[in-house]
């Protein structure tokens, strides 16, 4: 993946919800807040220890159930493929156009706006 918040964030994103409460407000003060260890720790008075220890228990979690499912990798895959697809239904729309063949334009139009929709979820 790019880059360690990246895939901090890809991977709360798919398993979040499996975290306690205290670690989802933890991680997410410490991933999408950008708060450091010691402003969390002072706002909850607590050990900067112990809210790095609550950070990685989350992190293992969440790592642990992306090595046991792929659910994040598959997700790049099939975007990756289907951007792919969707570059060549504009091509094949464009040979039909030149072709001028209706029927396959309008199919090939369908299959990127199909795409388009998909991607945008």
């Amino acid at each position: 993946m790019k880059n360690q918040a990246y895939r901090m964030t890809m991977l709360y994103d798919f398993y979040g919800d499996v975290l306690t409460d205290r670690q989802k407000e933890f991680y997410d003060l410490y991933y999408n807040e950008d708060l450091s260890l010691g402003e969390i720790a002072e706002n909850y008075d607590i050990t900067r220890q112990g809210v790095r220890d609550v950070i990685v228990r989350a992190e293992a979690t969440l790592t642990e159930l992306e090595e046991k499912t792929g659910l994040i990798k598959r997700f790049h895959t099939v975007h990756a493929k289907l951007q792919e697809v969707r570059k060549d239904a504009e091509a094949l729309a464009l040979m039909a156009a030149r072709a001028d063949n209706d029927e396959a334009e309008l199919l090939a139009r369908r299959i990127v706006d199909s795409a388009d929709s998909i991607l945008k979820e």
